[in-house]
């Protein structure tokens, strides 16, 4: 072996720490996911009862972090009779023919003191780029916080079309926002 060969080597044996992999968490009970939306002007918020999320993150090392959730679009509650019955239905979800929304990061990155996760959503059959601000806090031991927000344009999806896409009775944002609290695996 060279010595040119030799110092190749070793610069890549000292470089694969930082290669490393990020951290990969549990998501634990008290977690949260849920939605602000408008309607006929007033805000409701809601929440999802049974969802999924594989998170694997490490702030200094986004370019490995990942985030993939799926969402049991059926479990919707919003605390009014009416609308957690009209939102399965065909004209907002769908859960018939489009049970699930997914989420998947495809890369993050840094806009000042903000993460920015950038990924695909796929609801309602639909699969279009979606940005959310990310605030992750390490806590004793192995745990960890992560709230993530953003705003998802509903008819984007074609949630509420149809009648129900007169924005002026229903928002056109809806924001979302998660409160996960974790544990390294």
């Amino acid at each position: 072996m060279n010595i040119r060969t030799s110092s190749i080597a070793v610069l890549l044996a000292l470089a694969m720490p930082c290669i490393a992999n990020a951290a990969d968490y549990n998501v634990q009970p008290g977690s949260t996911l849920g939605f602000t939306s408008n309607f006929q002007g007033s805000n409701f918020d809601g929440h999802f009862t049974k969802w999924t999320a594989a998170i694997s993150y490490d702030a200094t090392k986004l370019a490995s972090s990942k985030f993939d959730v799926t969402v049991d679009l059926a479990t919707v509650k919003t605390g009014d009779k009416d609308r957690d019955g009209a939102l399965p239905g065909a004209d907002f979800f769908n859960v018939a023919k489009y049970p699930q929304a997914h989420f998947v990061t495809t890369a993050f990155h840094q806009q000042g003191s903000q993460v920015i996760a950038d990924g695909m959503l796929t609801l309602r059959g639909v699969t279009k780029p979606v940005s959310l601000n990310v605030a992750f806090k390490p806590q004793k031991g192995n745990g960890a916080t992560l709230d993530v927000t953003g705003t998802v344009k509903r008819l984007d999806f074609g949630v509420g079309g149809g009648q129900y896409a007169d924005t002026s009775v229903i928002g056109p944002d809806v924001k979302v926002m998660a409160h996960l609290v974790l544990s390294a695996k």
